[in-house]
């Protein structure tokens, strides 16, 4: 038996409505997605220089002014020899970042090690040697 017209007619229109819901929700999730781009945007340009207020994700190059780490880094050295893992300490403790955080303990280390040997080439540090398998710096005595 044939359908009715309006049986016809009104799935017709119920296959419209069901994709035009369909749009209007992919429609939503864009636009969630688009405020939660910009709510991210206006996170990082509220961002105050606290440091508790940094994500963890954080680009730590960003962290520090040019020059900034060798100064922080010479004073923690005239107490004496630290190796890089004590100056990545004093570093973080300086710019008061949080000393558990071994992933950015770390990530400050291997740029600080870079700096160091840099600093190392002009002369104003030494590299002692190693313990436990990390360099120990010191500030270099008048005769050296």
């Amino acid at each position: 038996m044939a359908e009715i017209r309006t049986v016809t007619t009104l799935k017709h229109k119920r296959d419209e409505i069901s994709a035009s819901i369909r749009m209007y929700e992919k429609k939503i999730a864009q636009a969630r997605a688009d405020m939660a781009h910009v709510a991210a945007a206006i996170r990082i340009f509220e961002a105050s220089d606290r440091p508790a207020d940094l994500a963890k994700y954080v680009d730590h190059y960003r962290l520090f002014k040019r020059g900034e780490p060798w100064a922080i880094c010479a004073a923690a050295l005239v107490g004496g020899p630290q190796t890089t893992k004590e100056l990545a300490l004093a570093l973080m403790r300086a710019k008061g970042l949080d000393l558990a955080d071994a992933v950015l303990a770390k990530a400050i280390g291997h740029r600080l090690i870079h700096s160091l040997r840099m600093q190392e080439k002009q002369g104003r540090v030494r590299r002692e040697g190693k313990r436990k398998g990390v360099s120990v710096w010191r500030l270099p005595a008048n005769g050296d």
